[in-house]
């Protein structure tokens, strides 16, 4: 792991003066001898998304489809996601608008005004959308992946619950975390996966091991804190975002839409982004619509290698780099 550090200067914020760090890992070729590609992680993510721990090393890699040996790969850490040592205790002030405004911040500081792509997954998606919303002709390709621009009553109600747990249990993170896994997947990719297995010696079914297990890896990497605020993050998805002003976004911007959904998706619905499609569509010859079928939900974009590898890699084909911002 070779973290990098930004400091975001006092004032940044004109209501909030504490220090505030931006961290970031590079992959593939140096600054300013490739095309870019943000990738931006969601919610138990961080920025190591390539080599022996990457959480997305099926796709970024050596002659994989974001290719490392083509494109400078540039992954943020949400600040005060816990990745880098440095947390924040007021997580309510954030928002993903405000997360997006650190990382143009941390691209500014490193030169970097035009992406060939934004990439993001969940959480992540949702601060690409803010991201391409705040700067419309500095991205060429937006691909945002099982999200959407803006959190559903759906998504905020879950995370309010979310947000119950960890202030009133006394195990937090693991119990949220336990309650998360049911949102994440579906009850099919549960029967699927365990059948109703039963262990007599333990006198515990196999799902509840599995949800324990989870409990347990996510209570090692978050804190109480770290984990608050992300999961206050996908509440605030979107939250100034009028609909008059997307459609002015996808009226004026230059980048290509690419929205990759989830067929089983309950955190941001296979339906609801269909819908945004459609809408965006009628503004827009250059977006485009791509649903992973899968019995997973959400967790899909994490899990389905082969059919995201189909939808991206037309995308990142060598072909493509001519027509790269200049």
């Amino acid at each position: 792991m070779s973290i990098k550090s930004l400091p975001i200067p006092n004032g940044f914020f004109k209501d909030y003066d504490q220090p505030l760090t931006l961290s970031y890992e590079l992959f593939g070729q140096p600054l300013g001898e490739a095309p870019v590609v943000v990738i931006n992680h969601a919610l138990t993510g961080n920025s190591s998304v390539a080599g022996i721990k990457g959480w997305w090393n099926r796709l970024v890699g050596a002659d994989l489809t974001i290719n490392t040996k083509v494109f400078t790969i540039l992954a943020f850490n949400i600040p005060g996601n816990g990745y880098d040592g440095n947390e924040i205790s007021n997580y309510t002030y954030f928002t993903t608008k405000k997360v997006a405004e650190m990382f143009w911040y941390g691209l500014d500081q490193l030169g970097i005004s035009q992406l060939y792509a934004l990439v993001g997954g969940s959480l992540g998606g949702g601060i690409a959308w803010e991201m391409a919303l705040q700067r419309a002709d500095a991205v060429q390709h937006l691909i945002p992946i099982a999200t959407h621009y803006k959190a559903s009553d759906w998504l905020i109600g879950n995370t309010h619950i979310q947000e119950l747990i960890l202030k009133n249990s006394s195990r937090p993170v693991y119990d949220a975390r336990v309650h998360a896994m049911l949102l994440y997947r579906t009850p099919q990719s549960l029967t699927d996966k365990f059948g109703g297995t039963f262990h007599e010696e333990s006198n515990r079914f196999e799902v509840e091991r599995w949800l324990d297990h989870h409990g347990k890896t996510l209570e090692q990497r978050f804190t109480k804190s770290s984990y608050q605020l992300v999961n206050h993050l996908l509440k605030t998805i979107g939250r100034s975002t009028t609909h008059d002003r997307l459609i002015s976004y996808i009226k004026t911007t230059r980048a290509q839409i690419h929205i990759i959904a989830v067929s089983t998706d309950y955190m941001f619905t296979n339906e609801e982004q269909f819908e945004l499609f459609t809408t965006l569509k009628k503004y827009k010859k250059e977006v485009w619509f791509h649903s992973i079928k899968s019995p997973h939900g959400h967790d899909a974009f994490l899990m389905e290698y082969n059919q995201l590898h189909h939808f991206l890699k037309p995308l990142f084909a060598a072909h493509q780099l001519k027509t790269a911002f200049k």
